[in-house]
């Protein structure tokens, strides 16, 4: 199902029937934590700060006020779900536009759930010269399997169920949520 098969009665017939996993609250005191992880790990590092859109765009607007250092920012494009619940190949849109030669990475996405889009990305970074790169995840997904990449700093860990909210999406919708909520079971 894409976002283009739904309505707004769909969509609110999706959120009254999904399970809240994480409040707001919860949220923004996980976001001071991961903020104080990463300080006390890159203040010193003059980092650029890269958001993965379009997900982490809502992670990355929440956790970059809470960065008391100086730091560069730009982004990347790139996904393999498409606004549907299953990954596919990696489709990079846009990759950044600063000189990575040399610098300190943080690579925030809104979740860490196979793994393989942050290590492509980690991956491609690496290769257009960054030193290193850090990960930071507000939600890693308890898959029950192994990943090929893990992150730095991870906020929350999430049952292996699909999610939405604060950046997430269901089928293209509800990524403006301020809390975790995952679809009901089958």
């Amino acid at each position: 199902m894409k976002s283009g098969n739904l309505d707004a009665k769909h969509a609110w017939t999706l959120f009254n029937n999904a399970d809240l996993l994480h409040g707001a609250t919860e949220i923004e005191l996980t976001l001071d934590q991961l903020a104080s992880q990463i300080t006390d790990a890159m203040a010193d590092t003059f980092p650029i700060a890269l958001c993965v859109m379009g997900g982490a765009v809502v992670f990355a607007g929440k956790l970059l006020p809470r960065l008391g250092f100086p730091l560069e920012f730009d982004y990347l494009h790139a996904t393999r779900y498409r606004d549907g619940t299953s990954g596919g190949e990696i489709e990079w849109s846009v990759l950044p536009r600063k000189s990575l030669q040399g610098r300190a990475i943080l690579l925030m996405d809104d979740i860490l759930d196979e793994g393989h889009t942050l290590a492509a990305a980690k991956a491609r970074l690496l290769e257009l010269g960054a030193a290193e790169v850090k990960i930071a995840v507000l939600a890693d997904k308890l898959i029950g399997r192994a990943k090929p990449i893990a992150a730095d700093f991870v906020g929350l860990h999430l049952p292996d169920r699909y999610v939405f909210g604060m950046g997430m999406d269901a089928f293209g919708l509800w990524r403006n949520l301020p809390a975790i909520y995952a679809l009901k079971e089958q």
